[in-house]
């Protein structure tokens, strides 16, 4: 069996760190997990999370966009399996927004990101995100789904208002019939772009 190189010990440490600080995490929230608790968990020192993260708050970054881009990809997933264009985009937004309810995902991305890490459209994740609906709004633009408005405008208040209501159903005291509503005023804002106003 060959040895591993430099770099695949260092993906594999940063690997079991990332696990163990989004069990962390998940567990006790951001502001209550020790450092020195979830480096022992995982069989490394201080010094490991300090060499490739920088301290906890690079931790938690790291944490948050390996977690927002999962759900990116399951929003993606849905939006393919709806036939793309404007179904598929209306589905991406309903499953991101679905996705608020998951207990792991309300206090990692959804409470302790925005706290700690800032303005969610900042992040590495959201930024992805917003590039594939930029993608998806200039291919339905020019079919002429879509009125005429800056697309790239336009992806930015439509990305804004699912994560806006993902944030409200994970902050709210009834999940369930949060999400209920923050789709349907989802998809009616949404809506407002159509040419006719009509589903395509």
């Amino acid at each position: 069996m060959t040895a591993k190189t430099r770099a695949e010990k260092m993906e594999e440490t940063r690997v079991k760190l990332i696990a163990a600080g989004r069990k962390a995490f998940a567990q006790k929230g951001y502001a209550d997990s020790s450092m020195d608790e979830l480096t022992a968990s995982a069989g490394l020192t201080r010094g490991a999370l300090y060499h490739n993260f920088g301290d906890k708050l690079g931790l938690l970054a790291a944490v948050v966009d390996e977690i927002d881009s999962a759900m990116a990809q399951k929003a993606k997933d849905a939006g393919d399996a709806a036939g793309g264009g404007w179904n598929g985009l209306m589905a991406e937004g309903r499953t991101y927004i679905e996705l608020a309810l998951d207990p792991e995902i309300q206090r990692i991305v959804l409470r302790d990101g925005p706290a700690f890490l800032g303005d969610p459209s900042n992040w590495p994740s959201q930024n992805r995100c917003l590039q594939a609906t930029i993608a998806t709004l200039g291919e339905l633009a020019d079919q002429g789904a879509i009125k005429s408005v800056d697309i790239e405008a336009l992806a930015r208040m439509l990305n804004g208002v699912a994560l806006n209501a993902a944030l409200w159903v994970a902050t709210s005291d009834d999940p369930q019939a949060t999400l209920h509503k923050a789709i349907s005023a989802f998809e009616c804002l949404a809506s407002g772009v159509l040419v006719n106003n009509e589903h395509r």
